[in-house]
């Protein structure tokens, strides 16, 4: 079976061994109360997200603005007149368990609704990394996750990024991204020897910086069924096979 790494702070200490990434993954640090403050600071708004989680669970939301501080998990937003406030409301949320607080980027849209792409890259038969499959996953109407197990939907590439660049542009875009699953399933594989299969969240911002929000070791590839392509899916199920999964 291939290997499943679940610490999030594992899988980025992984990805900034390398300096290639690490002008695109976003600042992470260990949660506490001094972190917080510092990153709130210096960012305004970040994400923080449990160490171990999957499915988009327990991460918030939280951003500074004009003296007052808020957070939001699902749909549930609070706000607090102070730090204090913020950081006892969250503790609540948080108790003993280990947490990242990660630097927010904000995300394009779609309808209103922000969207980031999960970048599929396997190992295949023949022992190279491939990127197999890239979709778009968009939020939940007033939702600040975009994972389609919790209500999200999915779309192509070229839909979603259709309307803010050109044909030609996508399809560089498109390119760039498979060249980062595989670099991001290189790194991975170098600190973690048994993973065969990376689930890549990148979010793009107004530049259109690919920033690596996220990966997965064990990632799921339903979503992919979603494409009007079938053989994507028929692929991604044929090599997942091939190393066991």
């Amino acid at each position: 079976m291939p290997q499943y790494v679940v610490s999030k702070w594992r899988k980025t200490e992984a990805l900034l061994y390398s300096q290639s990434f690490r002008s695109i993954v976003p600042k992470t640090v260990r949660f506490n109360r001094n972190q917080l403050i510092n990153m709130l600071e210096k960012f305004a708004m970040v994400y923080v997200k449990p160490d171990n989680g999957s499915l988009g669970r327990g991460v918030m939301r939280i951003e500074r603005k004009q003296g007052q501080y808020s957070f939001q998990i699902g749909e549930r937003l609070r706000t607090f007149a102070s730090f204090d406030l913020l950081f006892a409301a969250l503790r609540k949320e948080t108790k003993s368990r280990s947490y990242l607080i990660q630097r927010g980027i904000h995300l394009l849209k779609y309808k209103d609704r922000r969207f980031d792409l999960r970048v599929m890259a396997q190992l295949n038969p023949s022992k190279a990394w491939e990127t197999t499959g890239i979709i778009g996953r968009i939020a939940a109407p007033r939702k600040i996750i975009t994972n389609y197990y919790n209500g999200g939907n999915a779309m192509s590439v070229t839909g979603l990024l259709g309307n803010l660049m050109s044909k030609q542009a996508v399809n560089n875009k498109i390119k760039s991204l498979e060249k980062l699953g595989v670099r991001v399933g290189k790194a991975t594989r170098s600190k973690f020897p048994g993973v065969c299969e990376v689930g890549v969240d990148v979010g793009m911002d107004r530049t259109l910086t690919p920033w690596i929000l996220e990966v997965n070791t064990k990632p799921g590839y339903l979503i992919f069924r979603k494409l009007p392509d079938p053989t994507i899916f028929r692929k991604i199920k044929r090599y997942a096979r091939a190393y066991g999964r």
